[in-house]
């Protein structure tokens, strides 16, 4: 693709590899018709030819890569500043493109150089707190239901029809993100679902494309502090960023946040809640537990429920447990009633739904319900541990550690909602990773010990797991919280295989625990 084309969304000024403005027409016009075989950000990948973005990051300046891209013959850099070069570099023959902010331009550019994919599919994005893994699934899980092929991409994975790939951030970054729309768009994808984090919106990655249905789950204090937002009104600015990039919004009525998020919207907006006011309502909310698994089921109504043709008397059933996942349904039946799914598929859908690593219930024994769950703050374990109450369990055991070399607030504070909230702590190990474990789990006993919460130690995960099956009664909810989707442990740098699935199916071969086996 030639280079006018890429840049013709962008505002922005042509130089020589010297340094000089290119204002002649005839030159511009030349040095525009460039063919570009490739684009990248990543000084490695650069061939001839190459378009070469000099990003900013946390830890490197692109910019600082312009000598050794142009020597590989780059034929393009996208710049923020003009970068000062050795002879060799300055007739080098490359044109420096100066743009304002190479973040955004990069983009568009991607967009651009991959054919515009966003275009040829139905693309919804999902914001928030909390909610939107398991509402991506959700959505996913009713498409294909409906008979639409559908795309997701999140923190988990980036999956469409049998491939699947780990993910390396919740939103990839937009040269990713546009090449893996491509992918799913020549694979005859039809929709995309994916989760939008405030980081992404902040960097721009969901730039050059408008979805066609941005949806906000609900906003809490999170992703605050060093590398991330400097306070909760920026999270709040980036998350509202979605819905000035979106045709249609869908959004939490009952959000307390909500007005703030609709500040400057440029979308429809849909709302979903537990109201008769919202488009669409739940009600009769009625908690499910059955031998090892729990759920939740009830009726919807509301102007969206009509025009779907939802029958206000039948039952839905979600099979994760809690009234939170009921907002998760009801905002993927509203986002997928949109899309003109019918109710009997998304319904099915719903029913079937299992998300890795959320409130995941892991069959082991019809005496106890074993589940994982990726709670990793204060905030998302007390919102699981609240919730696995309303069941009415014998007991609630928890287990969980904190990862190294993050704040330590958050294992005082993990420690003290454990204590306050579980009937035994079972205090163990997670990503310790430059940290003593030992050093982590002190601290978080020290927020324990503001509770009258009883605690064991374990360090070693496995064996913490063991514990808490071995000890396990007939009616107790045993939580695994914090590695959820994690198949790793982070020490030292390097990540360890650890699946908790597979250690669990380890305990139970190796016959020191009680499972359905011997029941």
């Amino acid at each position: 693709m030639k280079l006018g084309k890429l840049l013709e969304n962008l505002e922005y000024s042509l130089f020589t590899a010297a340094g000089e403005e290119v204002s002649d027409p005839a030159a511009r016009e030349m040095l525009l018709s460039r063919e570009i075989p490739s684009v990248t950000n990543d000084s490695r990948q650069v061939e001839e030819g190459s378009l070469f973005f000099c990003i900013r990051g946390a830890n490197r300046d692109g910019h600082d890569f312009a000598q050794e891209v142009i020597e590989k013959k780059a034929a393009a850099l996208l710049v923020e500043e003009i970068p000062a070069l050795p002879g060799a570099a300055r007739d080098g023959g490359a044109v420096l493109v100066k743009t304002k902010d190479t973040r955004l331009a990069m983009a568009f550019v991607s967009a651009a150089f991959y054919g515009h994919p966003a275009r040829e599919m139905k693309v919804i994005g999902v914001t928030g707190t909390k909610g939107k893994t398991t509402t991506t699934y959700m959505i996913r899980d009713m498409l294909e239901a409906a008979g639409i092929p559908t795309g997701l991409i999140g923190t988990i994975e980036m999956t469409y029809k049998d491939v699947r790939r780990a993910s390396g951030n919740t939103t990839p970054e937009s040269l990713a993100l546009q090449k893996d729309f491509r992918e799913m768009a020549d694979a005859g994808i039809r929709a995309v679902v994916m989760e939008v984090s405030s980081q992404a919106l902040m960097l721009h990655r969901t730039q050059g494309f408008t979805f066609d249905i941005g949806v906000f789950t609900n906003l809490t204090p999170d992703h605050i502090g060093q590398n991330e937002h400097k306070d909760f009104a920026e999270y709040l600015a980036m998350k509202r960023r979605l819905f000035t990039q979106c045709r249609e919004g869908v959004f939490n009525g009952d959000d307390p946040h909500l007005s703030e998020i609709l500040e400057g919207h440029t979308c429809s907006v849909h709302t979903f809640g537990l109201k008769a006011g919202d488009d669409l309502y739940a009600q009769d909310l009625k908690l499910v537990r059955l031998p090892g698994a729990l759920g939740i089921d009830f009726s919807l109504h509301g102007k969206i429920a009509e025009k779907a043709g939802i029958d206000p008397a039948s039952r839905w059933e979600a099979s994760l447990p809690g009234a939170f996942n009921v907002y998760n349904a009801m905002c993927a039946v509203e986002v997928c009633a949109l899309l003109g799914a019918k109710p009997d598929a998304m319904k099915q859908a719903l029913s079937a739904c299992r998300v890795k690593g959320r409130i995941e219930i892991v069959p082991v024994s019809d005496a106890y319900t074993l589940l994982i769950d990726y709670a990793h703050n204060a905030v998302s374990l007390e919102s699981v541990l609240k919730t696995l109450r309303e069941y009415e369990p014998g007991r609630i055991v928890t287990v969980f550690g904190c990862g190294g070399n993050r704040d330590r607030n958050r294992r005082f504070e993990m420690g003290e909602v454990s204590g306050r909230l579980s009937d035994l702590t079972i205090i163990t190990s997670d990503n310790p990773r430059f940290e003593e474990p030992l050093d982590i789990m002190a601290d978080i006993r020290t927020g324990m010990e503001k509770t009258d919460g009883a605690y064991v130690e374990i360090a070693d995960r496995k064996e913490a797991i063991r514990y808490a099956m071995e000890n396990a009664l007939p009616g107790d909810i045993v939580v695994l919280a914090g590695k959820g989707h994690e198949d790793y442990q982070e020490i030292r740098g390097v990540k360890h295989p650890m699946d908790e699935r597979k250690l669990i199916r380890e305990i139970l071969a190796e016959g020191s625990a009680r499972g359905t086996a011997d029941e």
